[in-house]
């Protein structure tokens, strides 16, 4: 049997694998363009172990949620070899490499997601009960309709039709509805920020004669899937996020900690076997790979994506470059506001495991 503590392990494991992809791209990036790189560090000092292979310092640090790619000059265009004394381009590239490598990672996680022969329930998704006042009454749809397609695309069962409701929340869906062997279209929208008693467009739905399906896709389909997922991703992220702003509840914020515990929770669940558990943890790890890569090419400082608006200030200014010591400043102080936050989710993620509370159940 596969403990918690393996899968904490893995996790562990896996974590530090997304990180060195990180920074490889990184480093590889920077020795293309011929930039001087002193160490290629995994974990955060001090340090455990180092061998130096040219002109490079290869090491192993005691902190491990992280690591660095250091390169001669990253601030100071005089000196030779230096990462400052690039064109724009190549620092965006060499900037860039590293998120570039999380998502192309995500990519082909997703991908081999798609591959895996898969169990798919399948069946006529049937609208139980219309809730008064609803986006679903408004719209027309009636208790006994079923609902055959959304958008064009049409549904296995009741859980896919949530999902894509999940993905529209506040913009118009196009149902194709069936309804006495007639088919017609409504034009349903859910509501931005749904709640346990207003649901988002206020149905209940079941699948009949529901049956399992096993379903695999071809590299190129699972591909194109694997892009959609992505994009998925990040639109259900930014639902979450608008829902919050328009008064609803907090979106649920973690860190390795948290990430640690979803993994442990996946190893102890009885109703998963073997092969759920392979494909759950395929996609957790590309959903990390993919939020590594998008959280660090945001615009903050200390970060990859925070170097990018001096890049930009810099090519509008046609040369001009931003004060070296403002830049160092803005990203110091960066660096210890993102220390503070992470700090702080770690204290929100031992004190939720303190509680019992569980991460894939809410």
């Amino acid at each position: 049997m596969i403990t918690p503590i393996l899968f904490i392990t893995g996790f562990i494991v896996l974590l530090a694998l997304l990180i060195l992809v990180h920074e490889a791209g990184h480093f590889l990036v920077a020795k293309a363009a011929g930039v001087k790189v002193l160490e290629f560090g995994m974990g955060f000092p001090p340090r455990l172990w180092g061998v130096r292979k040219g002109e490079t310092l290869y090491s192993f640090n005691a902190i491990p949620l992280g690591g660095f790619v250091k390169m001669v000059g990253e601030e100071d265009p005089t000196e030779p070899r230096s990462l400052a004394s690039k064109s724009i381009l190549v620092r965006f590239l060499v900037i860039g490499a590293g998120p570039l490598m999380n998502g192309v990672t995500a990519l082909l996680l997703f991908t081999a997601l798609f591959m895996v022969p898969q169990d798919v329930l399948v069946g006529a998704v049937s609208i139980v009960q219309v809730a008064p006042g609803s986006p679903a009454e408004t719209a027309g749809i009636l208790p006994g309709d079923q609902i055959v397609a959304v958008d064009g695309k049409r549904l296995d069962s009741h859980a896919d039709l949530a999902y894509r409701i999940s993905l529209k929340l506040g913009e118009r869906m196009t149902w194709t509805v069936r309804r006495d062997g007639r088919d017609m279209l409504l034009s349903v929208t859910p509501r931005l920020n749904p709640t346990e008693d207003q649901k988002a467009t206020g149905i209940k739905v079941t699948t009949l004669d529901p049956r399992v399906e096993s379903r695999t896709q071809a590299p190129w389909t699972a591909l194109g899937n694997g892009l959609r997922a992505m994009a998925d991703v990040i639109l259900l992220t930014k639902n979450e996020l608008t829902k919050w702003l328009a008064g609803g509840k907090a979106p649920q914020v973690t860190g390795p900690i948290g990430m640690a515990q979803a993994f442990g929770e996946v190893g102890q669940e009885p109703t998963f076997g073997a092969k759920d558990r392979m494909l759950l943890g395929l996609n957790l790890a590309a959903v990390i790979s993919l939020s590594l890569a998008v959280f660090n090419i945001l615009p903050l400082p200390a970060l990859d994506g925070g170097r990018l608006p001096f890049l930009l200030i810099e090519w509008v200014g046609r040369g001009k470059r931003v004060p070296l010591k403002f830049e160092v400043l803005v990203h110091m102080v960066g660096f210890a506001l993102l220390l503070a936050m992470a700090v702080g989710v770690s204290v929100m993620d031992i004190l939720r495991i303190s509680q019992g509370r569980s991460l894939l159940g809410g």
